[in-house]
C-alpha cells in the first residue's frame, strides 16, 4: 500500500496571535519540524493544506487549497484525499511539534485496504495525526455540505462504517500530541 502525506497549515491561529506555521519551536519553524518529520517516513506524495500557497512551502510539496467555504480541517482533508493517487493519506497539523516519526511510522504500519487508522485519547479521537484510505473521500467531501462540521462526528461516522479503526493512545505517547494553540502553550513546553 502507498501513502501520501499533508501537513494541515490552514488555521486562523487566532488564538495564536500570528501564523503557527512561523513560530519558532526550539529554534525551527514548525512548518520545517513537520515537513522534516514527514519527509522522515518517505510519501509517495508531500502536500501542504492551506486557505493559501504559503511562502514557507518547498518545491517538494504540493500546494492544495483547502475547500471553500473553509469548515477547519475537514476542508483541507477533503481537498487532498481529491488529489491523491496512493492507497491513503497520512494528515498532521502543524501545532503538534512533539509527534515522532516511529509513531507515526505506527499508524502507517496498520493500515489495511479500505481502512485508516485513527488515534483516542481517553474517548476524544485526534484525527490530525491519522491516516485516511482514500475510499473515504466522498465521506469527507459530503460532511462539507451538511451542518456539521466536526471531525469528531465524521470519525465516529467512519469508524461505524469500518473505515477506520480507533486504536487508544498510551499515557507515555499521550505528549506527543500536545499542540500549540496560544503563546502560553510554547512558554509552558520550553521549560
Amino acid at each position: 500500500m502507498t501513502i501520501s502525506a499533508v501537513l494541515l497549515a490552514g488555521g486562523k491561529s487566532r488564538r495564536m496571535g500570528e501564523d503557527k506555521a512561523t513560530i519558532l519551536f526550539r529554534s525551527v519553524p514548525l512548518w520545517k519540524i513537520q515537513l522534516e518529520l514527514l519527509r522522515q517516513l518517505e510519501p509517495h506524495e508531500l502536500f501542504v493544506s492551506a486557505r493559501t500557497d504559503p511562502v514557507w512551502r518547498p518545491a517538494d510539496a504540493q500546494f492544495v487549497a483547502d475547500q471553500m467555504p473553509s469548515r477547519g480541517p475537514v476542508s483541507g482533508i477533503a481537498a487532498v484525499l481529491s488529489r491523491i493517487s496512493s492507497d491513503h493519506l497520512l494528515v498532521l497539523a502543524i501545532d503538534m511539534p512533539f509527534m515522532t516519526e516511529n509513531y507515526l511510522r505506527g499508524l502507517c504500519e496498520r493500515v489495511r485496504t479500505g481502512s485508516g487508522i485513527v488515534p483516542v485519547i481517553e474517548s476524544r479521537f485526534e484525527p490530525l495525526a491519522a491516516v485516511y484510505p482514500r475510499e473515504v473521500c466522498h465521506d469527507v467531501v459530503a460532511t462539507l455540505s451538511g451542518n456539521d462540521f466536526s471531525l469528531q462526528s465524521l470519525i465516529s461516522k467512519l469508524i461505524a462504517a469500518n473505515k477506520l479503526e480507533p486504536v487508544q493512545v498510551s499515557k507515555e505517547e499521550k505528549a506527543l500530541f500536545h499542540n500549540f494553540n496560544e503563546p502560553r502553550d510554547f512558554k509552558s513546553s520550553c521549560r
